[in-house]
């Protein structure tokens, strides 16, 4: 295996977890990872200054030659927690399974998102090696909490805010070269996150007086809140397509055969139509057109034999790009129909602006992806279904762009926060190509 390989397996191997109670993080593992690759890539930190934000994240510098209008590739350092014994291979190993085109590394974070990480490093090295200095500056914006708060990448934010840096392209995780995941469209796609849903948990809860289980009431806090969750899933949130899905679409039409090549440039007339057939295509596709909202954390009484004086389920809610926080809260209300649950909105964040799919920076990306991915490769606008840290940076750029230059299969992407993540060796050394041909158009 090549040496960017096993400084790949080296960084894979430091369980850099994180968890929403940061008092359960080992830190010690993220100064381990730091002290990683500022031994394993010397030719980039004697180039690149650096700062630590927010106690853990790395903002890096490559000055470029003439200021203004920077590229910032962003990553996350932070994975998300395993269960060891849900896995084939060790979860922290790092081995690689298979040969030849099949080799493929197996461990948490392969895909996301220290593949990313460790390809712009070594594209950045190699740059550096080359003795390349870019036209513009290039930022390399790791945060390190991203599976959680993200409130490492937002201080990076804020700190660019206040230096004054606007950034003419930001590039985060999102999503990859598939096959197959726009229906009827054959050819390997791109798909660009040009916006993201915004996201919220929104906790029901319902009350009653309590006591012994043997005699409970007739209608309980649990039988109540069980009846709000069955109405929100029997009633979901309304179909459309949202601007990105119709670039996404209008972009693939010439390759889709007919009659979909038909329906994908007639949208104005079938739009409605095609929605209601996305949402029952698929979980992705579903989410794509709709916001969802789902029952995640359930909690009631203390023990088996006591009625719960408090019955609360948090539900995880995605919203659509022109949905808001205010218009789910209201939705949800008017389809539980009862005004003994009560609503409170835990966190929550709206819908990222949407970036443009034309321009100079969109005109980079897409480049960078045929010169490195291949010619054959439709580069395409898409709605990112999951949150990212990029939705912090859209303070400071107007190009905020998400996508992870990876050629994955379906089971590939569905072991993302699951066991048995990987990634193959060929399509994460072709990665790094990307990163290095967009640093080079910089």
């Amino acid at each position: 295996m090549t040496a960017a390989v096993e400084r790949f397996r080296e960084l894979l191997r430091i369980p850099t977890v994180s968890h929403t109670d940061e008092s359960a993080v080992d830190w010690s593992r993220f100064d381990e990872f730091r002290a990683a690759i500022e031994r394993l890539y010397p030719a980039m930190h004697e180039r690149l200054g650096f700062d630590v934000v927010d106690g853990h994240s790395l903002l890096y510098r490559w000055p470029g030659s003439v200021p203004g209008e920077p590229l910032v590739l962003m990553a996350h350092i932070d994975v998300v927690p395993v269960v060891d014994d849900e896995w084939r291979h060790p979860p922290f190993a790092a081995e690689i399974v298979g040969d030849g085109p099949d080799a493929a590394i197996h461990a948490r974070g392969a895909i996301d998102d220290k593949g990313s990480l460790v390809a712009i490093l070594e594209a950045v090295d190699a740059l550096v090696t080359g003795d390349f200095t870019p036209e513009r500056d290039v930022y390399l914006a790791f945060g390190h909490n991203e599976e959680t708060a993200g409130g490492g990448a937002q201080a990076i934010a804020a700190l660019l805010a206040e230096r004054g840096i606007r950034p003419a392209l930001v590039l985060d995780e999102g999503g990859a070269v598939v096959e197959g995941a726009i229906p009827g469209v054959a050819v390997p796609t791109a798909m660009v996150g040009v916006a993201e849903r915004g996201v919220m948990t929104l906790v029901m809860s319902a009350h009653e007086g309590g006591g012994h289980a043997s005699t409970p009431s007739a209608f309980p806090a649990t039988a109540r809140l069980a009846r709000a969750i069955h109405r929100l899933h029997r009633h979901p949130f309304p179909v459309r397509l949202s601007p990105p899905v119709r670039a996404m679409l209008a972009t693939v039409a010439p390759r889709a055969p007919q009659p979909l090549r038909t329906v994908f440039q007639s949208l104005r007339l079938t739009g409605p139509l095609v929605a209601r057939v996305l949402a029952r295509l698929g979980p992705e596709t579903n989410a794509i057109v709709r916001t969802t909202a789902v029952a995640t954390e359930l909690s009631g009484a203390p023990g088996e034999n006591v009625l719960a004086t408090t019955a609360r389920a948090a539900v995880n809610i995605r919203l659509l790009t022109g949905d808001s926080i205010a218009g789910a809260v209201e939705h949800v209300r008017r389809i539980i129909a009862d005004p003994a649950v009560q609503l409170e909105v835990r966190h929550a964040s709206e819908p990222s602006p949407v970036s443009p799919w034309k321009g100079e920076a969109w005109r980079r990306l897409a480049t960078a992806v045929t010169t490195s991915l291949g010619a054959d490769v439709v580069t395409t606008p898409y709605l990112q279904l999951g949150a990212s840290d990029s939705r912090w940076f859209t303070t400071v750029s107007e190009h905020v762009y998400r996508f992870t230059p990876f050629h994955l299969t379906r089971s590939e992407r569905d072991a993302l926060h699951a066991h048995d993540e990987r990634i193959r060796v060929d399509v994460w050394l072709r990665g790094i190509e990307f990163y290095r041909a967009l640093i080079a158009s910089s």
